[in-house]
């Protein structure tokens, strides 16, 4: 079976940010991926942009998995939702908790296996569905046996795979897959691949998503203060060493988070995707 490769993109903002990323995607696209998602603001808070990308990617005859939460949303809303994906031709869904943003006074968070569960009871098996998986384990969970066993929840109530958070420690990849197999998961979990290039933002966002820099890189990564092109050079050849690390240890393909740009991410997934079709 032929390994899956699959980009990701955020809803531009702007009319130059959209510009740019039909752009970015038309030269992803040149490397055949399995698809394309795009994420889900905090509450739906990006939910008609994710919508319109969404239905433009469609349009362009490239496939998409457009990301998709409850948040704040009615029941409703998101059959609505649904329902125009469907009548789209859109045949996969990230299924995801997603996050309630600070000020918008709801109370109620219904995770992901509550999405699948519903996805699953109002449109069959018309979606292919992927859930989130945390190798490094979610922030919010309370021990690490507790989060696999969400992710086991997940997939046994409907979702057909799962995509993890970044990491930049194969070990975590690989310990976590030991232990999703002794709690019985079987279906497949690809690793998420981020880019390195800018450090600062890089280690903010980590802190953030409970994603963990190693010291020594972190502290290689330091090194370079200032210098953004030695960053980027450097932080190409690790990931792209990584993601053959993944492949050759028995990845079933990667997602990259593509930040929206071309480079570095096209360099990196042409090099693994030749080296592992």
């Amino acid at each position: 079976m032929a390994n899956r490769y699959s980009f990701e993109f955020f809803p531009p903002k702007t009319e130059a940010g959209r510009e740019k990323l039909k752009d970015t995607r038309s030269q992803l696209a040149s490397l055949n991926p399995e698809f394309f998602s795009v994420t889900y603001g905090a509450g739906g808070s990006t939910r008609d942009n994710t919508r319109d990308i969404v239905l433009e990617t469609k349009k362009a005859g490239l496939s998409v998995a457009p990301h998709l939460s409850f948040g704040g949303d009615e029941e409703a809303d998101i059959l609505a939702l649904l329902n125009s994906y469907k009548d789209a031709g859109i045949d996969r869904i990230v299924a995801l908790r997603g996050d309630i943003p600070s000020g918008m006074g709801a109370t109620r968070l219904i995770y992901a296996r509550g999405l699948v569960e519903f996805i699953r009871k109002h449109t069959g098996d018309h979606f292919q569905l992927e859930v989130a998986a945390y190798p490094e384990i979610h922030p919010d969970a309370k021990t690490y046996d507790a989060d696999i066993g969400f992710l086991k929840d997940k997939l046994d109530a409907g979702a057909d795979s799962a995509i993890t958070q970044y990491f930049f420690s194969a070990d975590s990849y690989f310990y976590f897959m030991d232990a999703c197999e002794k709690a019985g998961i079987s279906k497949p979990i690809y690793p998420g691949i981020m880019p390195i290039t800018n450090f600062t933002n890089l280690a903010r966002f980590s802190r953030n998503c409970g994603a963990d820099i190693p010291r020594w890189l972190a502290q290689k990564l330091e090194g370079y203060g200032d210098d953004q092109q030695s960053i980027i050079e450097f932080g190409k050849e690790f990931v792209t060493e990584l993601s053959h690390i993944l492949m050759e240890g028995g990845a079933p393909g990667i997602h990259f988070y593509s930040m929206n740009q071309v480079e570095p991410i096209k360099s990196i997934a042409q090099a693994v995707i030749e080296s592992h079709p």
